[in-house]
């Protein structure tokens, strides 16, 4: 099985206003190798999601989706060939209708969409993000023992090898000393970076890059989208790629799917 996570940066621009007839999250969705891709950021209602979707769904996409308490922000969904069995929400008085977090069954893995909040360092947004990290922790602690992968946007690059301007952010929500330690200690709980299993010891491989800028272009990106798989499925993971387009003008999202192949 191979599973791909991209935040979309909006469901709507990503299938038409950056798309054109061979650019865009349709085209990818109709080239892919995927199985199951996991889409962040749709900011969208679930109707509105259905119909941006709808030649993909035709196309024989199943999909699942969360969409958010607040108009225009949030939302994930999961787009699998293969039927969904169930889905879920995250049980939380907080946060599950936030649109963050959504859990299916599919081909007999369980695969989570998650949006981490970017968060604000020593501001109430940060206080927020570290609720849901704990929040999230809590849930996956009892997904370890499955075959299960949680992939997304965590917006925390965790070492100095996912984000190319490290020392410029050490002090900025993404990169702050607290949140790396956590993702350090969830991955000690047996869960599995996969991406960087299979490219250790590199600079990325990126999958973030601001618009602005020269970012791209001189790949100063952060690594944010990542695959957590139970130990029973990354032992299976044989291959991880990041999606990036070969120039600026034709990206459809500032980031960039994230694809694992699970043997």
């Amino acid at each position: 099985m191979t599973v791909s996570t991209i935040n979309v940066n909006g469901i709507r621009a990503a299938v038409k206003q950056r798309s054109t007839e061979n650019l865009g999250l349709l085209p990818w969705l109709k080239e892919t190798d995927a199985d199951v891709v996991c889409l962040q950021e749709t900011r969208a209602d679930d109707e509105q999601l259905a119909d941006a979707l709808a030649p993909a769904l035709a196309d024989g996409w199943k999909l699942a989706s969360a969409d958010p308490h607040l108009k225009g922000r949030n939302g994930v969904a999961v787009l699998s060939r293969h039927p969904i069995d169930a889905s879920r929400l995250l049980v939380s008085d907080e946060f599950e209708a936030h649109g963050r977090y959504l859990e299916v069954d599919t081909a007999g893995t369980t695969v989570v969409s998650v949006y981490f909040p970017t968060g604000e360092a020593e501001t109430d947004r940060q206080l927020e993000k570290e609720r849901f990290m704990g929040t999230v922790a809590a849930r996956m602690a009892l997904l370890l023992a499955n075959d299960a992968v949680v992939c997304g946007d965590w917006n925390i690059a965790h070492t100095e090898n996912d984000i190319k301007n490290w020392k410029g952010n050490v002090k900025k929500a993404g990169f702050l000393p607290a949140e790396r330690a956590w993702l350090t200690e969830l991955l000690a709980t047996g869960w599995v970076d996969v991406v960087r299993v299979l490219h250790p010891d590199v600079a990325g491989p990126y999958s973030w890059w601001s618009w602005r800028g020269k970012a791209f272009d001189n790949d100063a990106g952060w690594r944010i989208d990542y695959h957590l798989a139970s130990p029973t499925l990354a032992a299976r993971a044989t291959a991880a790629r990041v999606d990036r387009a070969e120039a600026y003008a034709l990206r459809w999202s500032d980031h960039s799917p994230v694809t694992v192949t699970y043997g």
